[in-house]
């Protein structure tokens, strides 16, 4: 784009409703922020599932590793890093049930640096329609040739993986819970297709550990098939409560991206109290999974419940995201305005995170919400959704 053309294409974004700004927030909990004037506010729209950034065992934590330094200083490969980073590896690994994990900066830069470390020419990625950003250039950025099927649509992966010749190795990728729908992968299908099409099964689950499964594992001890995953991708910046994202499987496929993933290679590591929080986040959802997971479940379920009972319309789903498909960008921008009056913070969602005609308010309940705070975002939410949403049409993003 020419630098002149930048004014009138910003125009045009601002007449689609689909501008963007940053919000200055410092949170004060896990459930409750303040403005940089100095207004203080409910928060619906972070992914701290846990509420980990706040527990004081994690803070501590982080505070100790600080006597090692505020950075790295350098890439792994060349400077090395903090004990703490390498220990975070093996728990992680051992947590999902794999050999051995990587670290890299971030969730974003981890499904790059995995697909770009391990499909290229040759190759073939088969993508849902709905998977998150990072897959999709991920996809891009490996140069192998990418198959998109129809969101959870096995009958058209069959066909795919059926009809799509290919000489090198076969991927199929999806996230495990959809960030934008909040539903989970069919992952038992999608785990059968990879084992009679012949491809290996990458399943991103950044919204999903620490926050489905028994004790927060993710998809596959959701859907009781652990084992049957042979790439693990996640975060630490979510139900973690720190920064970066990982990797899990076989110790080969590892040692490979470590040795060939430029994303990782290129990259100064993460600092020692940034791991040393995601390790003690990770060892208390180990240790005391009732306590963060049952919270979050009973929070996911109050909301959801009083927001149903009201006929609000929310998109069905297992998890603490809770989408209402508005479809116009401009009503889900005045949407959440009018929540953020009443105090009240929660995340717009338009174009292109989600197909154009279903903009949407997505909601995320955590661990750290409180009863009366839960009760409260349903009060605004309901009389914010009669007063400008209730004549909107409502409907599910999947499958457009």
């Amino acid at each position: 784009m020419k630098w002149e053309d930048i004014p009138a294409a910003l125009e045009a974004v601002r007449a689609r409703g689909q501008y963007r700004e940053i919000s200055d927030l410092r949170m004060e909990s896990a459930s409750r922020g303040r403005l940089r004037d100095g207004t203080e506010a409910l928060v619906f729209h972070s992914n701290d599932y846990l509420g980990m950034t706040h527990e004081p065992a994690v803070i501590e934590a982080a505070r100790l590793a600080l006597r090692w330094g505020t950075g790295s200083g350098g890439a792994r490969l060349t400077s090395g890093a903090s004990f703490e980073l390498s220990d975070l590896e093996r728990e992680l690994a051992r947590f999902k049930g794999q050999e051995a994990a990587l670290v890299f900066n971030t969730g974003y830069m981890t499904n790059l640096g995995v697909l770009y470390g391990l499909a290229g020419p040759g190759d073939v990625i088969f993508s849902d329609s709905l998977n998150h950003a990072s897959l999709i250039d991920g996809c891009r950025i490996s140069r192998a040739r990418v198959a998109v099927y129809p969101h959870s649509d096995m009958d058209a992966l069959a066909r795919l993986l059926r009809d799509t010749d290919c000489a090198g190795g076969r991927y199929i990728v999806t996230d495990g819970v959809f960030s934008m729908d909040g539903d989970v992968a069919r992952l038992p299908d999608l785990a059968e297709l990879a084992r009679t099409g012949y491809a290996r099964l990458l399943v991103d689950d950044a919204h999903a550990t620490g926050v489905i499964g028994e004790t927060g594992r993710g998809t596959a001890e959701y859907w009781h098939i652990e084992g049957a995953v042979d790439l693990q991708v996640g975060t630490l910046s979510k139900a973690l409560g720190a920064e970066g994202g990982f990797v899990c499987a076989a110790r080969p496929v590892i040692e490979w991206l470590r040795n060939r993933s430029r994303p990782f290679i290129f990259s100064t590591a993460i600092g020692p109290a940034t791991a040393a929080a995601a390790l003690r986040a990770l060892r208390l959802l180990e240790a005391q999974p009732e306590r963060y997971l049952g919270r979050l479940r009973r929070n996911t379920a109050r909301l959801r419940g009083a927001l149903t009972d009201a006929g609000v319309p929310l998109l069905p789903g297992d998890t603490p995201i809770l989408p209402i498909v508005i479809g116009d960008e401009t009503k889900a921008v005045a949407f959440a305005a009018a929540c953020r009056k009443e105090g009240l913070l929660l995340s717009a969602i338009r174009p292109p995170s989600v197909p154009e005609g279903t903009s949407r308010i997505r909601l995320t309940v955590t661990a750290a919400h409180t009863e009366g705070e839960i009760d409260r975002a349903a009060s605004i939410l309901i009389s914010t959704w009669r007063a400008l949403a209730g004549s909107s049409p409502v409907g599910s993003a999947r499958g457009m």
